[in-house]
């Protein structure tokens, strides 16, 4: 074989897609987490908008995945 004709090979469970569901409910429980972290011990307000962001953003995304799949712009076999 050249090294033109180099193919990529895979074992057939690292094809599998994951666990869509599961997915995003650790997203949310991360989420989730990360507001629980808002009463902690920080002196100033830069860490608590750091949580708020992040968790905001894993929440987007579980609401954009879901929009998108809905809208058929996303495949559901993931």
């Amino acid at each position: 074989m050249s090294a033109e004709e180099h193919h990529e090979v895979y074992a057939p469970d690292q094809l599998k897609p994951g666990n869509r569901k599961r997915a995003q409910r650790g997203a949310i429980i991360s989420a989730a987490i990360l507001i629980l972290f808002f009463w902690g011990n920080q002196q100033g307000n830069t860490e608590k908008v750091w949580l708020v962001v992040i968790a905001l953003g894993l929440i987007g995304v579980v609401i954009g995945d879901v929009v998108l799949r809905k809208a058929g712009l996303r495949p559901n076999d993931q």
